[in-house]
């Protein structure tokens, strides 16, 4: 009996698509499968993809002729090899190019651009999609998109992260004290800080409840290019809100918190909605991509865009602990009903012995 290899591909790969391809790396490994992951170093070295038995070979973020070269030869021998993301599928399209070897795509998030970069985007998603014999998405809108831009078979499919390590006893209020929110409400954002991950609307948002008394805090967790104008408009404006940076253990942030805070213009199935719902910390998030479908009942939803429905529904949960306890509990049984690490892992592992049937036959899994 042969053993299934499959090779995987990320490209600078976000802190969610990344803790999804090292949950997926361990279940995989533990049922048996050979896995290579491929990626910028700075992945395995925030991610130590390594540490769950697979083999990792550094390969750049880029589509020069050396870096395809490169995932090319670490393309050899596979039996199916899963792209996540857009640029890593293109990019790992190109390095397959003449071998008959399926190749998997996870969708993980939708891009924005504006002006002549939107036609380049819109070119990326149509040579991914085509490219992949099957596109995996965490949200209805991601599948049709795909299905837009010519996929051959796009399919909706649960991208769970593993649950962050419980907090200890005490350790609330430690954060909260490190953070400075002693005796004021503590509000936790996190993402990347770009445009469509609406920090910016977030940030009008807190001009209306700095009013209060006492006002909450606000924290942010990430990094990115808008990080300079984000912080001046905190500096300029006085707003009660800190830039953290990127920080491991949100399960940590999320335990000290009031309310967590997701103004996104679109999202898939996002971890921190999923951390929050899991740890019973109140959840406003706006209704856009797989967000509803993923929350349910169990967290307060805003349009995106709209900073005044979103500072006053925080400003009216904050007022509210009866609604807040409620949404709490409602999270905690939303969560209980997603799917779990070994359903994700089982659901990708059909997909790579339907393509590579051959091998699968008689593999007795």
């Amino acid at each position: 009996m042969s053993q299934l290899h499959t090779v995987h591909v990320l490209g600078g790969g976000s802190a969610g698509s990344s803790a999804h391809v090292g949950s997926l790396t361990a279940g995989l490994v533990a049922r048996g499968v050979r896995v290579t992951v491929c990626a910028p170093s700075a992945a395995d070295r925030a991610h130590d993809f390594t540490a769950t038995g697979a083999r990792f070979l550094p390969v750049p973020r880029r589509s020069d002729p050396a870096a395809v070269a490169a995932l090319r030869a670490a393309c050899a021998g596979a039996d199916v090899v899963h792209a996540h993301g857009l640029h890593a599928a293109a990019r790992t399209a190109l390095a397959l190019s003449g071998r008959a070897v399926p190749l998997v795509m996870t969708w993980h998030t939708r891009r924005y651009a504006e002006g002549a970069r939107r036609q380049i985007l819109h070119l990326l998603e149509r040579r991914a999609a085509r490219a992949a014999a099957v596109v995996l998405a965490p949200s209805s809108d991601l599948v049709d998109r795909a299905r837009a831009r010519g996929a051959r078979d796009a399919r909706l499919a649960p991208v769970t992260v593993p649950p962050p390590r419980p907090a200890g006893a005490g350790d609330a209020d430690k954060m909260r004290a490190e953070l400075g929110a002693v005796g004021r409400p503590l509000l936790m954002a996190v993402g990347s800080l770009v445009p469509h991950h609406g920090f910016g609307i977030l940030l009008d948002a807190a001009r209306v409840w700095r009013r209060l008394d006492p006002a909450p805090l606000l924290v942010i967790a990430g990094e990115g290019r808008d990080r300079d104008a984000l912080q001046r408009r905190i500096t300029d404006e006085e707003l009660p809100v800190v830039l953290i940076g990127c920080r491991g253990g949100v399960g940590e942030l999320l335990a000290a918190a009031d309310l967590a805070v997701l103004p996104s213009r679109w999202e898939g199935r996002p971890p921190l909605a999923q951390e929050a719902l899991r740890a019973g910390v109140p959840l406003v998030a706006t209704a856009v991509g797989g967000v509803p479908e993923l929350v349910g009942e169990a967290a307060a939803l805003v349009p995106y865009g709209n900073a005044e429905a979103l500072a006053g529904t925080v400003v009216r949960l904050l007022g509210n602990p009866v609604e807040r306890a409620r949404l709490a509990e409602a999270g905690r049984a939303q969560a209980a009903g997603w799917p779990t690490e070994d359903d994700t892992i089982a659901h990708v592992l059909s997909v790579y012995d339907e393509l590579a049937q051959p091998l699968a036959t008689g593999r007795g899994r």
